[in-house]
């Protein structure tokens, strides 16, 4: 039986024990965040119902009365998905979602169907939208019209694919010349300026240079009917298609040191999709409550990346051993030698629960058993593996990889 989960640091040398690292503001109170993007958004294109920082995070009894009597109605959704990248599968659960709760729901996936990247998930599981009663399509969101066909026309267009003002434009401007009443659109977290004070919430400063601050923009001055936007960070869930959790499974079942870059102690956030997928169900289905506003598409708690390894482990039932650096010590790119953003990053989901009554329904110890089970299911386990950037991580602290 594999031993019990337990941390444990590998170094060579006292020397190795403590690098030299960029130190890292206590928590709390004061501790960095950050973002990779460059962006910065002034608050005041936000419709007075944008969320500042003293905004309490309890929806009012007011709302949830409003939102309890709101009668649905069906309503045509056109989801213009992208065909890479993590954020795929937040447009896979939305369209199921949306047809569970009886919308009629169109999916237009960037690209060609026959494409490789098609034959992964959440791709090769459009099955499961169709069998709802969903319909798929391919092609290039630059000629929107003519991929879902001319004429066509919905209440509400999502655009889940561009990051930029050139790849939204099209979209946002053929959904409001179609008619469509609301234009949602899925931005990043990642727009934040760099602060002290964490987590971002709403109304915060973001880069200005950023690309999908000038979609934001755009989109707010394009009068649509109802408008809004969502900005997710880290997601996990069943038919994601960027590594998070497997990162660290990868290296946890093959008995090899888990490189984390500083001291492990930093913060994200990861949310499950299916969190994600509400907060847009809830938006579409309150578009008045929705529009003007900006909301952080996260569930509402932060983890550490010790704690996320430690987690890992136990699901997986191995013994974690952990080794800390400082990337530019040995030499390492750490976009490319660590999933994450090497500091403290996460978000707080304060507009969606005070303007739409969401709540959130991550939790990660279960949700990571759903996502280990899929990882052997699939064979990932005994999947062949190269770690090079490991291999050098380790090396230069003189760490010994058993083979």
């Amino acid at each position: 039986m594999a031993a019990a989960a337990s941390a444990s640091s590998l170094f060579s040398s006292p020397s190795t024990t403590t690098p030299t690292l960029p130190r890292l503001p206590p928590f709390p109170p004061s501790h960095l965040s950050l973002s990779s993007s460059s962006s910065s958004i002034s608050p005041l294109f936000l419709r007075s119902s944008s969320i500042p920082r003293s905004f309490t995070a309890s929806p009012s009894l007011a709302f949830r009365a409003m939102a309890n009597a709101a009668v649905k109605t069906k309503k045509k959704v056109l989801i213009v998905n992208t065909n890479s990248g993590g954020h795929a599968v937040i447009g896979f659960y939305l369209a199921k979602d949306l047809l569970g709760s009886g919308h009629d729901v169109t999916v237009l996936t960037v690209g060609d169907e026959a494409s490789d990247k098609m034959k992964k998930p959440p791709f090769n599981r459009f099955d499961e939208i169709t069998s709802l009663g969903g319909r798929t399509v391919w092609g290039d969101p630059a000629k929107v019209g003519e991929v879902v066909g001319d004429g066509a026309a919905f209440a509400v267009v999502l655009d889940n694919n561009g990051k930029d003002l050139d790849a939204v434009r099209p979209v946002a401007d053929w959904a409001k010349n179609s008619g469509a009443g609301q234009f949602l659109f899925i931005s990043s977290a990642g727009i934040y300026k760099t602060s002290y004070e964490v987590p971002h919430v709403e109304g915060d400063p973001v880069k200005e240079d950023a690309g999908h601050v000038a979609v934001e923009k755009y989109v707010a001055g394009l009068s649509f009917g109802s408008w809004a936007t969502f900005r997710p960070q880290y997601m996990i869930g069943s038919g994601n298609n960027k590594d998070c959790e497997e990162w660290f499974f990868d290296r946890i079942v093959r008995d090899r040191p888990v490189p984390i870059p500083g001291s492990g102690m930093q913060l994200t956030n990861i949310s499950h999709v299916r969190d994600l997928s509400n907060m847009l169900v809830l938006a579409v289905e309150n578009a008045e409550a929705a529009n003007g506003n900006i909301f952080n598409c996260v569930s509402d708690r932060a983890v550490t990346f010790n704690g996320l390894a430690k987690m890992c482990a136990q699901v997986a039932g191995r013994e974690l051993k952990i080794v800390y650096y400082d990337p530019k010590a040995v030499g390492v790119d750490a976009k490319k030698a660590f999933p994450f953003r090497n500091m403290h990053f996460y978000a707080e989901p304060r507009a969606a629960k005070s303007v739409l009554g969401w709540s959130s329904t991550t939790n990660l110890p279960e949700d990571l058993k759903e996502r280990y089970d899929e990882y052997v299911k699939i064979g990932r386990d005994k999947k062949q593996m190269q770690f090079d950037i490991d291999d050098k991580i380790l090396e230069s602290l003189k760490v010994t990889v058993a083979v």
